[in-house]
């Protein structure tokens, strides 16, 4: 194995606890703002973990993918959150 892709063992291996942390979370509960916290913060982890990737292939086109899944997850957690605030007020 490489010397170089040992330095991203320890980050890659923290990402996968804390991912299956906010798994047990999203599963868990107990009430639906706790699921979507959970849900935002594994967007989080995943956004981090391209990057990581990125960084460990020495490939830009990850850290382009991880910009534009952060962008959709952020307005998912948006129209969750106002769906659950009771939609459009008319």
């Amino acid at each position: 194995m490489n010397e170089f892709f040992s330095i991203f063992i320890i980050p890659g291996g923290l990402l996968l606890i804390f991912m299956l942390l906010s798994l047990i979370r999203l599963i868990l509960g107990p009430t639906v703002p706790d699921r979507i916290v959970a849900l935002d913060t594994m967007n989080t982890l995943v956004v981090a973990g391209m990057i990581l990737v990125g960084a460990a292939y020495e490939e830009v086109i990850y850290v382009d993918v991880a910009i534009v899944y952060a962008l959709l997850s952020y307005i998912g957690t948006l129209y969750v959150a106002k769906y659950l605030e009771g939609g459009p007020k008319k």
